[in-house]
C-alpha cells in the first residue's frame, strides 16, 4: 500500500545455566593442590573459587587443604551452580593451648574414606595414638598427659584411585 519495505536482523545467542563438575587434580599430600572444575550446558561460563574472583579458567592452582566451593556461571546472566570439593592434605603443626584455635590434629579431607587409618608417634618411633580422621583428632596428650612441643610423625594408610596407599610425614605440637 505505501511501498515501503524494511528488514531487521537480530542475533539470537543461546544461553542456559551450567552443569558443573569439579575435582582435585593432584594426589594427596601434594606440594601445590590443583582443582579442575568443567561446566557444560549451553552457554560460556566462568569460574569462581569459595566467592573469590571470577576466572575464564575452570582451574584453580595452590589450593589449600579442606573443604571448598567451586562456583560456575553463565556471563549473560542464565543461571549459575556450584559444587563442593575436598583437598586431602595435613597441617603442618597445631597449638593445644586452650585458645580455641588449632586445639587438635587430624588429616584433613579423608572423614568419608572408610578404612583410613592414622598413627601417630614419637621422634623414638612410639606409638602413641591411632586416630580416626573422621574423628575430632589428636588433643596432643600420651595417657592423658600432655606432650612437649616436639615434632611428632604420623602414617596414613588410605585407598586412593582404587589402590592401597601409605603416607608417612611429621607436624609440630607448639605449646
Amino acid at each position: 500500500v505505501t511501498g515501503c519495505e524494511n528488514t531487521d536482523s537480530a542475533e539470537v545467542v543461546i544461553s542456559s545455566p551450567p552443569s558443573v563438575t569439579a575435582e582435585v587434580a593432584t594426589q594427596a599430600f601434594s606440594e601445590i593442590h590443583v582443582i579442575i572444575a568443567t561446566a557444560v550446558g549451553d552457554g560460556e561460563y566462568e569460574y569462581s573459587l569459595d566467592g573469590g574472583p571470577w576466572q575464564s579458567s575452570g582451574t584453580f592452582e595452590d589450593v589449600s587443604f579442606g573443604g571448598h566451593i567451586v562456583t560456575a556461571r553463565d556471563v549473560n546472566g542464565c543461571g549459575q551452580a556450584e559444587v563442593p570439593v575436598t583437598v586431602l592434605d595435613y597441617p603442618h603443626f597445631f597449638t593445644p593451648n586452650g585458645d580455641g584455635r588449632n586445639e587438635t590434629w587430624n588429616i584433613v579431607g579423608f572423614s568419608g574414606m572408610a578404612g583410613t587409618k592414622i598413627y601417630i608417634f614419637d621422634r623414638f618411633g612410639k606409638l602413641l595414638k591411632q586416630i580416626s580422621p573422621s574423628g575430632t583428632g589428636w588433643d596432643g596428650t600420651y595417657n592423658g598427659s600432655p606432650m612437649p612441643s616436639s615434632d611428632y610423625w604420623f602414617t596414613v594408610e588410605y585407598t586412593e584411585d582404587g589402590q592401597q596407599k601409605q603416607f608417612r610425614a611429621h607436624f609440630t605440637l607448639k605449646r
